[in-house]
């Protein structure tokens, strides 16, 4: 008798096509502000991090999403081709695939709102077989009953789950039982824990997770692996666009532990991608290839004072 051997991350999630507008700065609550011309890119968290798991993570990487029967489907099927996903797409002729409007700042900052489309339509039943599936890949742009149920069929399976919870909402206790690591910014802390004010080291210590890692934009990230904890400072770069950067770090982060890398390098991998993705315009557009990510790490200069670029992310963090 044979044991099959996992290699593959499986992401089950969103696929959308963004529409990008550039402004001198996001509008406040009844602003209009004048952008200057649209542009599309395929899109989506689940869709953007499949294809950061394959394109930078170099990991082989499955994904179901749920498309609809139209023209704006085919850039996001093609996007995922050209990046090596295998793909199981489930086709909804009743309703339109899923669109992101995208608000790009000139500072680099952006507004999104979805329209989910055919994302709402995704089931567990589409699920696909879960044979040499090493980890589950999953965001919260589908309906939430289906992440329950697609994390539980992995959890049975034996499969690990690593939960991007985003966008922020809190999350049934059934959900964070099956999960084994979690991903989220500082507002999807707070939504999660239910506890505002306290340090984030604190907040973390609230959440029943065997791994948390909180990004924290350009200051770095933080994760706790039971008791320990490991800080991660950003890589300084010039930002043009970050739209794809968190789902890029989700991705990046989750290929590597598929090829069972410790979870220090696997940290300082998908920041690297991560702030890679910054520089570039677009979401999937923006996704560097495993060969970039290695040679801007290879680029980086060893600091004067490592220590000091921890300390202050551990001051921030509530650590000292």
């Amino acid at each position: 008798m044979t044991t099959s051997v996992r290699n593959t991350v499986l992401v089950v999630g969103s696929a959308n096509l963004d529409f990008v507008v550039r402004v001198p700065h996001v509008p406040a609550p009844g602003e209009t502000v004048l952008g200057s011309g649209v542009r599309s890119f395929p899109g989506g968290k689940g869709a953007n991090q499949a294809v950061a798991c394959a394109r930078a993570g170099n990991a082989a990487t499955h994904m179901l999403a749920a498309l609809g029967d139209d023209a704006h489907a085919e850039p996001i099927v093609e996007s995922l081709r050209a990046a090596c996903v295998r793909s199981s797409i489930v086709r909804v002729p009743d309703a339109p695939t899923g669109i992101a409007f995208v608000c790009l700042a000139d500072d680099a900052e952006n507004a999104i709102t979805v329209a989910p489309g055919a994302n709402d339509f995704l089931r567990a039943d589409h699920l696909p077989s879960l044979e040499g599936i090493s980890h589950l890949l999953l965001q919260l742009e589908t309906p939430l009953d289906t992440v329950v149920a697609c994390a539980l069929a992995a959890r049975a399976a034996g499969v690990q789950v690593v939960l991007n919870a985003a966008p922020a909402c809190a999350l049934p206790a059934t959900l964070l039982e099956t999960v084994d690591v979690l991903i989220v910014n500082e507002g999807e802390l707070a939504a999660i824990a239910g506890h505002p004010g306290l340090p984030l080291a604190g907040t973390l210590a609230l959440i029943d997770v065997p791994c948390v890692i909180v990004t924290l934009g350009a200051r770095g990230c933080l994760a706790r692996v039971r008791g320990d904890i490991f800080l991660q400072p950003s890589f300084p770069v010039e930002a043009q666009d970050t739209t794809a950067a968190g789902d890029t770090f989700c991705g990046v982060l989750t290929a590597a532990l598929s090829r069972g890398d410790a979870l220090p390098a696997a940290l300082r991998c998908a920041s690297a991608a991560a702030a890679l993705a910054c520089t570039r315009l677009g979401a999937q557009a923006s996704i560097p290839t495993q060969a970039e990510v290695d040679a801007f790490l290879q680029a980086q200069p060893m600091p004067a004072d490592a220590h000091q670029g921890h300390a202050g992310l551990a001051a921030y963090c509530g650590l000292t």
